[in-house]
């Protein structure tokens, strides 16, 4: 629970840094730098107009928070709009307090993004051909991201601000843990609900028309340009192998493995530097009869080793002292040291494990050398031919023979494929979220698609096949089983709310269950985060009211399968902080004074949006 506060609290603050850092790359398409061309607009902020395509892309990126569960495109694309108004009524509003982002800042912060990053460090050529891809200057970036990361700023003024008392806590940890006791019977479906007739049948169909269509289909051609067909191309000799394994000969090297212990002798108010040193000496010359771990637990001044025999696990040079690091350095497995004098106190050192570095030679590393050196050798090529591929396919927005003949690449088709699922290059989501893009369906090149750092692909249209009605003889025994399913839940929710009915004239749940031949199931002290329920069970059992005396709280909940539950809540244990909740209390106060500022957060937002020239035009809730 406290983990999904914590979650839930950074939902709209990782929304903002992915949309303006991430759209540019994944959702701001070449089309969005070309005039309108007189395209009217789908909503407005102020002076800022949104429109379709807008929309559209922004559904792209935002519908992947959502995937699987269900939740329909026009309720997304709603949703996607929405959250591009709040975004900017956000962004306009802390300009116009005057808050700001140095160009320091926005480089640092960019510097540490993996889009920019080879071998884990930001790379200029990487940064300015992914920029180039999109035809994005590094002014202008630099500003989206000042955009984003001011936006962050005024977030976290209020979020960090944010506080929650014992109270708070206390009262999380009291509906967190509550216990609840209950009875309930499960009313299943009646297989002699009887078939639909004919004309159900015929009026099913009539009033669902869009339900039974068969999926909008779309076939591609493309091109893919890869840095690992560019880097097969690479002409491989073993001179430049050897002078490029010289290089990278720390890529080929394991280090050296150095674990060591220690027993800390202190110095302090109450031990003076010689009678600490005296305190070594002597531990030193009790080794020739104690074990090193042993002696480490009885005596060493650092309790916390002292508990694991002075294990200081693997050893790393620069984070101790300089003497300490010395004498671990140079000793031998097994070895221990002479007392070593630090600003702790004096140390005796022990080597517990030592493994020698090694390298791999030049011969056992020949296979992965040529590799890494074909793609270090290819890679300024493949950022050239990236750019090139992003201006030829812009320039020639009819036709992939330009980008073919002037790269060399094969042009390719795919079969068809739908918005939810494909085949072959339509496998991936990413191309089928931008072959149904809108510049697609018109007949133009997509912009370059970014499978992956080294793989680009661009798209155009070659086949389209527009969603189609299906006839009723076709889907006539789906409709058959639908309307007996819903027979069968509507008779399941007559009976249950019979049940409870017969409940509210006083009668048990065990006599009523008896005369309907159900079983009475009972749990008792159920609790929140242990219950192996079904979920929309545990839910209304912990949002159920409370038992009044003694009549119990009864209430009917629909399970996924369409089964009905007729539950009768008889007490309510509050709940009280385990030993195990106190240990929390102060991730408890973190994430609960987060969600109280998530929360203020929202309401200053809709605050600004309702005082804010917000126009939302009725074409944009057509589409």
């Amino acid at each position: 629970m406290l983990t999904e506060i914590r979650e839930k609290s950074q939902g709209t603050l990782a929304w903002v840094i992915l949309a303006l850092i991430c759209i540019p790359f994944a959702l701001w398409g070449i089309n969005n730098y070309i005039d309108a061309g007189g395209e009217s607009s789908v909503a407005s902020v102020g002076s800022k107009d949104f429109y379709q395509r807008d929309v559209t892309k922004a559904y792209e990126q935002y519908s992947q928070n959502f995937k699987g569960m269900g939740i329909d495109e026009v309720t997304l694309k709603s949703q996607a709009l929405q959250k591009l108004i709040k975004d900017e009524v956000l962004l306009q509003y802390v300009h116009s307090q005057g808050l700001v982002v140095t160009d320091d800042e926005a480089r640092d912060f960019i510097k540490s993004l993996p889009y920019f990053q080879v071998d884990g460090k930001f790379d200029d050529k990487q940064y300015k051909a992914l920029l180039g891809s999109q035809r994005i200057s590094s002014a202008e970036f630099v500003n989206r991201i000042k955009n984003a990361l001011i936006m962050e700023q005024f977030q976290h003024s209020l979020i960090d601000s944010s506080f929650a008392t014992t109270y708070d806590i206390q009262s999380f940890f009291k509906i967190q843990n509550q216990q609840r006791d209950f009875s309930y019977v499960t009313v299943g479906f009646d297989a002699n609900v009887g078939q639909p007739t004919p004309e159900e049948i015929s009026s099913y169909y009539d009033q669902n028309q869009e339900t039974y269509r068969t999926p909008e289909q779309l076939s591609v051609e493309y091109v893919e340009l890869k840095l690992e067909d560019l880097a097969k191309n690479v002409a491989v000799s073993d001179d430049k192998l050897k002078a490029y394994y010289d290089e990278q000969k720390d890529q080929y090297t394991t280090p050296e493995r150095r674990k060591i212990s220690h027993i800390l002798f202190a110095i302090n108010d109450k031990v003076t530097e010689q009678d600490a040193l005296v305190k070594a000496k002597k531990a030193k010359q009790d080794l020739a009869k104690k074990d090193f771990a042993a002696l480490a637990s009885e005596v060493s001044d650092d309790k916390l080793t002292a508990k694991k025999g002075g294990d200081l696990g693997l050893f790393n040079v620069g984070v101790m002292e300089k003497a300490f690091e010395e004498s671990a350095s140079s000793l031998k497995q097994g070895e221990v040291s002479e007392p070593i004098k630090s600003s702790y106190g004096y140390h005796l050192i022990k080597v517990t494990e030592l493994v020698p570095s090694s390298t791999k030679s030049f011969e056992s590393a020949k296979a992965d050398l040529t590799k890494a050196y074909q793609k270090s050798q290819a890679e300024n090529a493949f950022y050239e031919a990236s750019e090139k591929l992003t201006q030829l396919s812009y320039e020639h927005p009819d036709n992939l023979q330009s980008v073919s003949e002037a790269l060399g690449l094969t042009v390719q088709k795919s079969a068809l494929f739908t918005k939810a699922t494909g085949e072959g290059i339509a496998a991936d989501e990413k191309v089928r979220s931008a072959a149904f893009a809108e510049e697609i369906l018109q007949g133009n090149n997509s912009a370059p698609i970014e499978k992956s750092n080294d793989h680009l692909v661009v798209l155009r249209m070659l086949e389209h096949k527009a969603a189609a009605k299906r006839e009723l003889n076709e889907v006539r025994l789906e409709i058959v089983l639908v309307l007996t399913q819903e027979k069968a839940q509507k008779a399941a929710l007559e009976k249950a709310q019979k049940i409870k009915a017969s409940l509210a004239t006083g009668k048990t749940l065990k006599e009523v269950a008896a005369e309907y031949k159900l079983e009475v199931k009972t749990e008792n002290g159920l609790a929140r985060a242990k219950s192996k329920l079904p979920q929309p069970l545990t839910q209304a059992i912990f949002t159920a009211a409370k038992p009044v005396g003694d009549k119990p709280s009864v209430f009917v909940i629909a399970l996924p399968s369409g089964e009905q539950v007729v539950a009768s809540l008889t007490k309510v244990t509050p709940g009280v902080m385990s030993e195990e909740d106190k240990k929390q209390m102060d991730l408890a106060k973190k994430n609960i004074a987060n969600a109280f500022g998530q929360t203020e957060f929202e309401q200053v937002l809709n605050s600004l949006q309702a005082d804010a020239d917000v126009k939302v035009h009725a074409k944009s809730q057509q589409q």
